[in-house]
């Protein structure tokens, strides 16, 4: 699902390869909300932005001469940065991705062309899991934030702003259990 939990197969190529024998249980990306309150500043701020600078180098000097060219020239600059801005945040939203496997979790981040952070976290270093939603649009929307705190070097793992959090957190959850029931009991006497 666009935007929610994929089960099986990854929807789109992962920014990752697979290892021998994992399978993609989940694949998640922030709420829609996310995207779409961001896009709606850009397109506010952009056009919004524009049509008042219209307006007021219309109601003065105009767009002839210098002055109007140069005014011109700052509206269209000030359209177009904010026009890059929502591509960005578009960008940002569709490669943000939150990815659960039968024997790991993924968070994996490009904010732009140049960039790519991610971070794994081997199910079995997953300690606790708490879904944590606050205020009246995430509880309406149902979505919020997973923390997964690991014994790995990343001691914590948030997944902001995730549809469905609860659900997620019973996917890690049974992931989790899966894989340690995987390693076979472990020896506690030594």
């Amino acid at each position: 699902m666009a935007g929610g939990m994929g089960r099986g197969s990854a929807p789109r190529k992962l920014p990752f390869a697979l290892q021998p024998g994992e399978t993609v249980l989940a694949f998640v990306r922030r709420h829609w909300l996310y995207f779409s309150l961001k896009m709606a500043r850009n397109v506010f701020a952009g056009a919004g932005g524009a049509v008042v600078a219209i307006a007021a180098v219309a109601m003065t000097y105009g767009f002839r001469g210098l002055p109007g060219l140069l005014s011109g020239a700052v509206i269209a600059a000030w359209a177009a940065y904010w026009a890059v801005r929502g591509y960005f945040a578009w960008y940002r939203y569709q490669n943000d991705i939150w990815v659960v496997t039968n024997q790991r979790l993924v968070d994996s981040l490009k904010r732009h062309w140049f960039h790519h952070q991610m971070a794994s976290t081997d199910l079995v270093d997953v300690e606790d899991l708490r879904v944590e939603r606050q205020g009246v649009l995430p509880t309406v929307f149902d979505f919020g934030d997973v923390q997964c705190q690991t014994a790995g070097v990343v001691q914590n793992f948030v997944l902001r702003g995730i549809p469905q959090p609860a659900r997620l957190l019973a996917v890690v959850d049974g992931a989790r259990d899966a894989a340690r029931r995987a390693l076979g009991p472990i020896d506690t006497t030594r």
